[in-house]
């Protein structure tokens, strides 16, 4: 029988990334406030931004990786 794993993201996580997945193809994800600037322009820069929402709403997600 496989061992139970921990989960590391809570289940909601993934759909806040879905939607924000939705907005980076529509093209109307924002990396800023306001303003015509801060465009998203690639998939992992959208699922940081969605993680980081996540983060701020107090769901269960890891901290952020330090950069090497």
């Amino acid at each position: 029988m496989a061992e139970k794993t921990k989960r590391r993201y809570s289940p909601s996580v993934g759909n806040d990334v879905k939607k924000e997945m939705h907005r980076y193809k529509r093209g109307t994800a924002k990396s800023g406030p306001g303003g015509k600037a801060g465009g998203v322009k690639n998939k992992k820069q959208a699922i940081a931004i969605a993680l980081s929402k996540a983060r701020k709403k107090g769901k269960k997600v890891p901290s952020r990786r330090k950069a090497a």
